[in-house]
């Protein structure tokens, strides 16, 4: 997977960094391979025991730290136009790092620094604090641009394009496992970088939420969840659950299928510039509690979505977020009776300025295959 970024973009998004970091009382940002490196700058490395780094002050220029023999690597990305820290083995990375931080007393780390980096930091500047960057970056990632916004557009009618050919491999006598090659092939072939994860959960396995696939064999009357999706080339993800019977649905699964549903609508539809994120969950559970059926459901409604497949905001009780154009989230409410079925409804949403996109287009009916 690649990326790159405008030089432009790269520009004003380290400067929005920064600012959101000053107005936080962090001093520096230090910001090592993953989704938030991938987001500022367009570069895509991996992380492992060599220290590579961005190193972004507030106030002063931004570095970039990079052991020698992976410089080249980077070669036409943002970081050229950075003065770059290389090192080689036998030299102290984070000592490195911390000269170039100067005298910062509050130093912000991403979430997902390995923990042999996050110590030799501290190590490495014994007068700062060290602390998350969620705080700060996931005011940048929440609010996704309009780029961003078609990005998560092409994934979405992407995934839509694999549930459309999905109804063809639900027969009764093949295994989850086979259905879900299936599913992983055309995941590729739809234009997907990879597939980042594919759930088939047939009978019993539905009514677990995050089921994979197993070696049980599909059999009529089977109701199946299928759950799939991953990033493009472009980082940005898909991610969808549609819900399929094997041969003709009883009453019970009609009737509990149809108040999700209404479940999954109302939560689309509740979900608009200035209500909380918490508001939006209960827009779903309402209905599904309503219905008798509240214990069963035993997730959240909603998680963000964009470089990384699970992102703030996150759609569930207690989030007091007020939602704001270009938010993006998924909106997924599911029923699960442990032993016997489950079922689930997903789309992507993004909120717009008065009211929501989905921005996948695969129908909500319950699909006999």
């Amino acid at each position: 997977m690649s990326s790159t970024l405008a030089s432009d973009r790269v520009t004003a998004r380290l400067e929005r960094a920064r600012a959101a970091a000053r107005q936080a009382g962090v001093d520096a940002l230090v910001i090592t391979p993953g989704p938030d490196l991938q987001y500022l700058t367009g570069v895509v490395k991996h992380s492992h025991e060599r220290l590579s780094a961005l190193l972004l002050p507030v106030d002063g220029d931004a570095a970039f730290v990079v052991p020698t023999l992976e410089r080249p690597g980077l070669d036409g990305t943002a970081v050229d136009a950075m003065e770059t820290l290389t090192w080689t083995d036998g030299v102290d990375p984070h000592a490195l790092a911390a000269s170039r931080l100067g005298g910062a007393r509050r130093v912000a780390v991403v979430a997902d620094m390995p923990a042999l980096h996050v110590l030799g930091l501290r190590d490495a500047l014994p007068q700062a604090s060290l602390e998350l960057a969620t705080p700060v970056l996931r005011e940048l990632r929440m609010r996704k641009d309009d780029v961003e916004v078609d990005a998560l557009r092409r994934a979405g009618a992407a995934i839509d394009a694999v549930h459309a050919r999905v109804p063809g491999w639900l027969v009764a006598g093949r295994t989850e496992a086979e259905v879900g090659a299936d599913i992983t092939a055309a995941i590729l072939e739809e234009g997907h970088a990879e597939a980042a994860f594919v759930i088939v959960g047939s009978g019993p396995n539905g009514a677990s939420p995050h089921h994979e696939v197993s070696d049980r064999m599909i059999q009529a009357g089977d109701v199946v969840v299928v759950d799939i999706g991953g990033p493009l080339p472009d980082g940005y993800n898909s991610d969808s659950t549609r819900t399929y019977v094997v041969g003709e649905p009883g009453d019970e699964v009609r009737d509990v299928y149809a108040v999700l549903q209404r479940a999954q609508a109302a939560a689309v539809a509740a979900a608009r510039p200035g209500v909380t994120a918490e508001s939006v969950d209960e827009a779903a559970r309402a209905i599904i509690r309503d219905a008798g059926h509240g214990e069963y459901f035993v997730h959240r409604t909603g998680h963000g979505i964009g470089l990384e497949v699970h992102e703030e905001p996150y759609i569930v009780a207690g989030n007091d977020l007020v939602l704001e154009p270009g938010m993006a989230f998924s909106i997924e409410p599911g029923i699960y009776f442990p032993g016997r079925w489950g079922a689930r409804i997903e789309d992507i949403v993004v909120v717009t300025d008065d009211g929501c996109e989905p921005v996948n287009r695969q129908p909500h009916d319950l699909l006999s295959c």
